[in-house]
């Protein structure tokens, strides 16, 4: 596996990949975080069936990172503009962990991944979720955003 700065030019100038020479192919990624909540605004959001005054919380932050998704190349400056042919969220409640459980998964046709349209999507989806419910109290925490798998191109990979 190559760990090199592929995004500078032999003069280390930053630069976008081209990516003309790989073989165009199917490509997913999915990738996962959690938004979690202390005690009272989790209990909070239990009683009010995971909605607030702005909207049922799932639903919008499934927009908000369909959105995000579908803008990453405006995001990340080396990303490529990719056709996307599908991305879904799972945004389901972890009692246990007091969090919202968010993944991502993004499929594309193309020469390269969507690695970062799916990271982008649970972020911003997270994100989401922190602005639909930061007026009901502090400390809600964003973490664990990660790549979970990939397949297509050279390589797949599996978190463990």
């Amino acid at each position: 596996m190559k760990h090199g700065l592929s995004h500078f030019n032999e003069n280390r100038q930053p630069q976008m990949v081209d990516v003309s020479d790989k073989a165009v192919s199917k490509r997913e990624a999915l990738a996962g975080g959690a938004v979690i909540f202390p005690d009272e605004v989790w209990a909070t959001l239990q009683n009010n069936g995971f909605a607030t005054r702005k909207g049922p919380i799932g639903d919008v932050a499934r927009i908000g990172g369909t959105m995000a998704v579908k803008r990453t190349a405006d995001w990340i400056p080396f990303c490529h503009t990719l056709p996307l042919d599908g991305c879904e969220f799972v945004i389901e409640p972890d009692d246990n962990a007091k969090c919202l459980r968010i993944q991502c998964r993004v499929i594309t046709t193309a020469r390269t991944g969507v690695e970062m349209e799916a990271l982008t999507g649970v972020s911003a989806a997270a994100l989401t979720i922190y602005d639909m419910t930061k007026s009901l109290g502090y400390g809600i925490r964003i973490e664990g955003i990660m790549l979970l798998e990939k397949s297509g191109g050279k390589a797949d990979y599996k978190a463990h």
